[in-house]
């Protein structure tokens, strides 16, 4: 398989400190790369060196002749006085040219440019909005690679899925920078780590590349000890998840089993329930016969919603749906036209917004965490407030660091000490994955699973959420607020319904697209009713399996009791081989009913 870029002793510096130092690789046709590494550590340096936007210092960067390749980075800039159409559909005439293309029409569709509207200028567009016409306007070409820096930014969790779906779809070679670990999961089939200037190669997707972190850790000194704790819980989390997650593992699995033998749990959440329940009553954040509205359109319809303690809640929806206006009305800052906010008596609640609160300049980063508590306890840890910002990204060295000259991802980071700092017992979280990468989005959830309080997350990495938190509800723009006993899957397998009973004729546009309200109170009861049976007929499953190895252990028992028997003996064989075949009728039953719940 012939390479379409190659990197010969790359390096390259900004001022003393080396990004890139004698690195060589390449990008073979069809290969799928997810870049992976520190904020700062030199993979979007990677990217544009390897996409030829910037000169290696030394070293030698070669193209296939004829390569076609598209580069979307974090830099959007968009032509003056152009609209939409304009930048998408660039490289086509009469729009029956671009329409009768499905591919262009998926592309149009399934990054939102539809509702961002063609003929938009991009002037009077959003950040957001022109990563989404970049990107859109680069799938749009013939291509044999391209090369995205976060390109998950800004999407909702049906982009992202489309995005993964469209790129699997196109066979072409994918470089991608992302901090999105579902997404990395899904799509790459090789991922490089940046770290210390040289990139590291690892085969597969982001649970491999854990698998192998924990393992190289495991060999460490015990200088690594903490990373290697880390890393081995996070293995563990993948290893026993979602049955979506380790259906078709691609690492090896003894060696990962045997890795996280000893790993408990990520929480205990009878425990965490137990206290969270002592710290706040009964009572947390009520919405009784609520309705507001959002402009000319009704986000909440007289809905009652109750958050109880202990709950763990992510809340999705497509952009613009109406979840940071919500997570604004649980938090108080925003009145329901009509019905009431109800808040216990005992709650101390904590906002982490989308918008960088006022931070004091005027400080270093340790005394800015410390202005709101020197020491934080979280369940049973107890952390000073330099162990907590080490944790989420201050390094000693760094915490000395003048507030004012903080990039923006560290100033919210730094917003996020000092909110857990408060030692709140309610989080609504809206995005707070922004700007973190990987090693500090780990660490965030390893606090997140020993915090005993409420919580709800709005947050468009799926990985996050179904890591996090224990129940989703969604907004469908049909002025409820439904829950999802099957999580992500289930929201996105409702919105493609809806989406098809658009296309046929049968559903609506309110808000999104959706079947009427009937129709998706119908698919919801259906869908409930499906996951409830599923989840019953696992139940009975593995209670069959529990008595199966039960009688399999005492032949197993007899059998050594009748050494000297062979009739016995053969008898007995004959009998353990029938159990051992009901064993694996079960076991196939249970993964077929399984993969309804996926």
């Amino acid at each position: 398989m012939a390479n379409l870029v190659n990197l010969e002793s790359v390096s390259k510096s900004y001022g003393v400190r080396p990004l890139l130092d004698g690195v060589s690789l390449g990008v073979a046709e069809g290969q799928r790369i997810g870049v992976v590494g520190l904020n700062g550590g030199g993979k979007t340096t990677l990217l544009e060196v390897l996409a030829g936007i910037s000169e290696p210092d030394s070293g030698r960067v070669s193209q296939v002749r004829g390569l076609r390749m598209a580069v979307v980075t974090q830099r959007t800039e968009l032509p003056e006085g152009s609209s939409v159409g304009d930048v998408v559909l660039a490289r086509y005439g009469a729009e029956h040219e671009w329409a009768a293309d499905a591919r262009v029409r998926s592309i149009v569709d399934g990054l939102g440019i539809t509702a961002i509207g063609l003929d938009t200028p991009t002037a009077n567009l959003s950040g957001g909005e022109r990563r989404r016409v970049s990107l859109a306007a680069a799938l749009t070409g013939e291509l044999d690679l391209v090369v995205l820096d976060e390109p998950t930014n800004h999407l909702d969790v049906e982009g992202v899925r489309w995005l993964a779906d469209h790129l699997l779809a196109r066979r072409i070679a994918v470089v991608v920078v992302t901090h999105d670990r579902w997404f990395l999961d899904t799509v790459a089939t090789l991922t490089w780590e940046v770290a210390g200037g040289r990139v590291e190669q690892y085969e597969g997707g982001y649970a491999d590349w854990v698998f192998a972190r924990a393992e190289r850790a495991r060999l460490a000194a015990t200088a690594e000890e903490k990373r290697k704790n880390l890393a081995r819980k996070e293995l563990a989390w993948l290893q026993r998840g979602a049955k979506a997650r380790t259906s078709k593992p691609r690492y090896r699995i003894e060696a990962a089993e045997a890795l996280i033998s000893d790993v408990p749990e990520p929480r205990d959440s009878v425990e965490l329930l137990a206290f969270a329940k002592r710290r706040l009553g009964k009572t947390v954040l009520e919405l009784e016969d609520v309705t507001l509205g959002v402009g000319d359109r009704t986000l909440l319809d007289h809905v009652t919603w109750r958050v109880g303690p202990g709950d763990r809640i992510g809340l999705v929806g497509v952009n613009g749906s109406g979840k940071t206006t919500l997570l604004k009305l649980l938090g108080g800052d925003v009145e329901p036209e009509t019905g009431r906010r109800v808040e216990g008596k005992t709650v101390r609640l904590a906002h982490l917004r989308q918008e960088l609160d006022d931070l004091p300049g005027d400080l270093r980063v340790l005394q800015a965490i410390e202005q709101v508590a020197s020491r934080v306890v979280f369940g049973k840890q107890e952390m000073s407030a330099s162990q907590l910002g080490e944790k989420l990204g201050f390094p000693a060295a760094r915490q000395w660091t003048p507030v004012e000259d903080l990039s923006g991802g560290e100033r919210r980071r730094l917003q996020l000490c000092r909110l857990l700092m408060a030692e709140p017992n309610v989080l609504l979280l809206d995005e707070p994955t922004n700007d973190l990468d990987i090693d500090t989005l780990q660490q965030l959830e390893d606090l997140l699973d020993s915090w005993p309080g409420t919580m709800v997350v709005v947050s468009h990495d799926r990985y996050l959420v179904e890591r996090v938190c224990d129940t989703t509800v969604a907004l469908f723009g049909d002025g409820k607020v439904t829950h999802l006993p099957g999580g992500i899957d289930e929201y996105l397998t409702r919105r493609e319904s809806g989406r098809e009973g658009l296309l046929t004729g049968t559903g609506r546009r309110e808000g999104g697209l959706h079947g009427t309200a009937a129709e998706e109170k119908a698919a919801a009861k259906k869908s409930a009713a499906e996951v409830r049976a599923a989840q019953k007929e696992l139940g009975r499953l593995e209670r069959k399996l529990d008595q199966l190895h039960g009688k399999e252990e005492k032949i197993l028992a007899v059998l050594l009791e009748a050494a000297t028997d062979p009739a016995r003996l053969m008898e007995l064989n004959t009998e353990l081989k029938a159990v051992q075949a009901e064993i694996g009728d079960v076991e196939a039953r249970w993964l077929e009913t399984s993969e309804t719940l996926e």
